[in-house]
């Protein structure tokens, strides 16, 4: 509900948020991104490489624990989001999440490090699905709970920022950990350390009892499901990221054994590292301009349009130039396009929700465009590489993926 009756909680908001609360809020998401990706850009596919048993191969063992993680990840964000938006606590509705999360994630980090076997290995990294996801579906849910519409633009670019730094992160603590168990454990206490300035230093809006949306597993299960008839902005939206996302996990996903097997490489480690690091310094130079360029024209289409042709193009260099300054190029033209993309796609998203009373759910169901490409994409890049042409043909694929879902962005008729 909006308006002057409303909870603060549940009030739309008017008062632009200050320099501090956005720099909490993004080193609190960067957190949550480190510990997600120093596993998936280097640790588990080391792991994979160690525990895969005779006969099977290291591909199939990280493609097998990606996608059950990302399952989790996909089934209980929304159900987080649904509980946030129920909590009363005096603490306020996020806070609690983020500080169980934030502190599950590391747990499971760290036993995650000490994985004997492949089975070890996937609960592990779902623990650190489940638990993380807890954490990010309350920070999210924090940008429309106190930004104004016109300034998320700004604020998703700084998250954006926040994003890169947090990958580039945890890339780095994995390459530096002294090993798996160590680079495991080097995650774990920057997803700790990272979230603290949110939770210690800022105010959380306190949701009244009598205006808590109706509770039960059935009442939860119910919200689950937003009507794309009835909303068809938000559908054309989730569309919008999800194949956006896919294209993108399609190109990350074998990222470390195409250096190895495909180019040859003699450090895939440290290509990784540095193609990550490429990336990141080509999308802080536009993620924040974007955001604070698509808040002041007042649009969020030709942003998103343009961010996914630049992103296809770098896709379609991996196909078609294979080689190590080709790889060089493409992660430069990534993190250009998914800069813009990234700012500016958080804006047009909570900019189409449907209620105040469920952002964290809605939010939750947004972000399994987030989560559900990364099953996908081992199940098609397995075949891809395998049987039908291997890394040429799965960039290939990559690149249209991702052009249609920036075409589709063209559907949404709420947003300009």
């Amino acid at each position: 509900m909006t308006g002057a009756a409303a909870p603060e909680a549940l009030a739309e908001p008017s008062q632009e948020v200050r320099r501090g609360w956005t720099a909490s809020l993004a080193l609190a998401n960067g957190a949550a991104w480190a510990g997600w990706y120093g596993p998936l850009q280097i640790l588990l596919a080391l792991q994979a490489a160690q525990l895969a048993p005779p006969g099977v191969a290291k591909e199939s063992v990280l493609a097998w624990v990606t996608g059950l993680g990302a399952a989790v990840s996909m089934v209980v964000s929304p159900v987080f989001g649904a509980l946030s938006d129920r909590t009363t606590s005096r603490f306020g509705r996020r806070t609690p999440w983020i500080v169980a999360g934030a502190g599950g994630g590391a747990a499971a980090l760290v036993l995650l490090g000490g994985a004997r076997s492949v089975p070890a290995m996937a609960v592990g990294w779902c623990g650190v699905q489940l638990t993380l996801n807890a954490a990010f579906a309350a920070l999210t849910a924090a940008v429309p709970d106190r930004v104004p519409h016109r300034q998320r633009g700004a604020v998703g670019g700084w998250l954006g920022a926040a994003q890169i730094l947090g990958v580039v992160a945890g890339t780095g603590l994995a390459t530096a950990g002294a090993g798996v168990a160590g680079g495991y454990l080097a995650c774990a206490g920057c997803v700790v350390l990272g979230t603290l300035p949110y939770v210690l230093g800022h105010r959380d809006p306190v949701l009244p009892a009598v205006r808590r949306p109706a509770r039960g597993v059935g009442a939860v299960l119910r919200g689950l499901w937003i009507s794309p008839r009835r909303h068809p902005d938000l559908a054309w939206a989730w569309l919008t990221r999800f194949l956006i996302n896919l294209g993108n996990a399609l190109a990350l996903l074998y990222l470390l054994f195409y250096l190895r097997d495909g180019l040859h490489r003699p450090d895939p480690d440290g290509g990784v590292l540095l193609l990550t690091a490429v990336n990141g310094v080509t999308l802080l130079g536009t993620v924040v301009v974007a955001g604070i360029w698509s808040d002041r024209a007042g649009r969020r289409k030709p942003f998103v349009l343009a961010a996914g042709v630049v992103m296809t193009v770098a896709t379609g260099l991996l196909a078609l130039w294979q080689t190590w300054p080709g790889a060089l190029c493409a992660a430069a033209l990534l993190g250009v396009g998914f800069g813009v993309f990234t700012s500016v796609d958080l804006a047009l998203m909570t900019d189409v929700l449907p209620t105040a009373a469920h952002r964290a759910k809605d939010l939750g169901l947004i972000n399994i465009a987030n989560a559900l490409p990364q099953v996908a994409a081992p199940a098609l890049a397995a075949p891809l590489v395998h049987q039908l042409g291997g890394y040429r043909v799965l960039y290939g694929v990559a690149a249209g993926i991702g052009l249609l879902g920036a075409v589709l962005v063209l559907r949404i008729r709420s947003v300009a």
